[in-house]
């Protein structure tokens, strides 16, 4: 039973309702919990951008290696 070995692969096409999904339950967690996260606006920003550079980070490299 490896279920988290198992290896596949995915197409961009495929990964809009995953996307979409986590988008809505952010909103609704959002919309929900206001008062609460409006006092960790500047963490939350801030985890945001590191998280942002770090993907791009991550896309260019893979994107320089099948290049190789």
């Amino acid at each position: 039973m490896n279920f988290l070995t198992i290896k596949t692969s995915w197409a961009n096409v495929e990964f809009i309702p995953f996307k979409l999904s986590i988008v809505t339950a952010g909103i609704f967690i959002g919309a929900y919990f206001h008062d609460f996260f409006r006092h960790y606006d500047a963490l939350i920003l801030t985890v945001f951008f590191i998280t942002v550079v770090w993907t791009i980070y991550l896309w260019v490299s893979k994107m320089k290696e099948s290049q190789v």
